[in-house]
């Protein structure tokens, strides 16, 4: 075992130039990018995690960590050689369509009509807000990052010790004093 984990340390000893970044971003940097993600992913998991709902810790750390490294493939794919001819533009909003795309079917699959009850629309906004976590990380705004997460953990810990409404209002067109009928 000891042989497998010199072997290995050494291949990526040996071919370091290789594994790193092929742009301008370090691997230091690019870690701190992703490890930014799973932290900020991981507390809005946590806390749909504590309250027993379905998409987690482990799924809300995957869709940042994932939105994260499109992100960061995105840059570096741009700096290749060959790449960054006048032809070709870099076109951010692409990047953020796709990641969005992606991270709302997963989060369609989180909302849940039973009777007259919708459920699952706070973890389904979570995900894709974790998705949009993970894009500003690996774009390096982690302060954004931060703000957005610190948000969440606003919207999701402490809207929840306000009480809700006694009484939901209704809808205007189906009251019961409606002459119209």
């Amino acid at each position: 075992m000891q042989e497998t984990f010199a072997d290995l340390s050494r291949v990526l000893t040996e071919s370091r130039g290789t594994l790193a970044s092929p742009g301008t971003l370090s691997f230091a940097e690019a870690a701190l990018r992703m490890g930014a993600a799973l932290l900020f992913g991981g507390l809005m998991g946590w806390e749909r995690e504590y309250h027993d709902k379905a998409a987690g810790l482990r799924t809300h750390m995957m869709i940042s960590l994932a939105a994260c490294l499109f992100t960061l493939v995105a840059f570096d794919l741009m700096t290749l050689d060959g790449m960054a001819e006048e032809n070709l533009r870099f076109d951010p909003i692409r990047l953020v369509e796709a990641v969005t795309a992606g991270v709302a079917f997963l989060a369609a699959g989180m909302i849940i009509l039973r009777g007259d009850r919708v459920r699952g629309l706070t973890t389904g906004g979570g995900m894709w807000l974790a998705g949009a976590i993970g894009l500003a990380c690996g774009a390096g705004s982690l302060g954004l990052a931060a703000m957005a997460t610190l948000g969440a953990l606003v919207v999701l810990w402490l809207l929840r010790l306000i009480p809700p409404p006694v009484t939901r209002p209704h809808d205007p067109d189906e009251r019961e004093d409606d002459p119209s009928g």
